[in-house]
């Protein structure tokens, strides 16, 4: 089986990395978290982001068989709708996506029309449910931890990880959000340092330290033997005392409010009121 190309996209306002991932015998393609980038000091979103991917797409002449949101994320918001509408393909995500609808509509007391049942996305995603990708074939690989809904996405040789990694001196991904479980998360990051030593894995965020540029590729050999978190020899205990003492330090991001809104509906708007304008909302003391 020929390898997939992969090419990454890196915001630098949310240290979010986006992906196109193709099959160069056919040039089908999927796309990875893509991000709409949004002021939160005016309100105003705004597609940048989603126009070099859909710049790339074009220029290379791929055909967008999928759009993939490895999770609902807290800390930018999801083109995925725009870019459904711009290049065609299904959008999909993690089945347990409706665990999180349920407890974010509650909190945001989102409009009875509001389903959480996932219906704001194409395809619903159990673990180890395979897609085409031309001659290719992705596999979602469920793993839970950071949100109750996460998925990695294997296509030959590369493994896209969403949040449930970071680069090896940066670490794992928080728990302590609704749903979040630091015991599943160390579970789910030895289901990916189980796979081959020379897999790639591919991180949704970079966050470096002081003199180190943003990267975010690494093989399951260096995250399995230099991961600050989770490297061989660390057990579930201790990992889950460093997890949950580390999370309680830590401030939500600054865009989880309007973020979880808009992913929850697979990156679309709230919809609009009677004056024809859309509204996000900011529950207090409830986070």
């Amino acid at each position: 089986m020929q390898a997939p190309l992969v090419q990454a996209f890196f915001d630098p306002a949310t240290w979010t990395v986006s992906y196109v991932v193709s099959d160069p015998a056919t040039q089908q393609c999927a796309i990875i978290d893509p991000v709409l980038d949004f002021d939160a000091k005016s309100g105003r979103t705004s597609t940048a982001s989603a126009q070099k991917l859909i710049d790339y797409v074009r220029a290379q002449g791929l055909e967008v068989a999928w759009i993939l949101e490895t999770h609902a994320h807290a800390d930018h918001l999801s083109s995925a709708h725009y870019l459904r509408g711009k290049l065609g393909g299904r959008l999909a995500v993690g089945a347990r996506i409706t665990q999180v609808q349920k407890v974010f509509k509650g909190i945001f007391h989102l409009e009875p029309a509001f389903q959480a049942d996932g219906s704001q996305f194409d395809v619903l995603l159990e673990d180890q449910q395979t897609l085409p990708l031309g001659t290719l074939e992705l596999q979602a690989l469920s793993v839970p931890g950071h949100t109750p809904a996460c998925m990695a996405y294997q296509v030959g040789d590369a493994v896209f990880v969403g949040d449930t990694l970071f680069m090896p001196d940066v670490g794992t991904a928080r728990c302590d959000f609704p749903g979040g479980d630091a015991h599943q998360l160390y579970r789910s990051v030895q289901r990916l340092l189980a796979l081959p030593d020379a897999t790639r894995l591919f991180m949704c965020h970079d966050y470096p330290p002081e003199g180190r540029e943003p990267v975010w590729e690494a093989s399951v050999a260096q995250q399995r033997a230099a991961n600050i978190h989770v490297h061989a020899g660390v057990s579930e205990e201790a990992f889950v005392a460093m997890r949950q003492a580390r999370d309680a330090t830590l401030a939500m991001p600054n865009l989880i409010l309007p973020s979880v809104q808009i992913n929850i509906r697979a990156g679309a708007m709230p919809p609009p009121e009677a004056n024809g304008v859309a509204y996000l909302k900011i529950p207090l003391n409830a986070l």
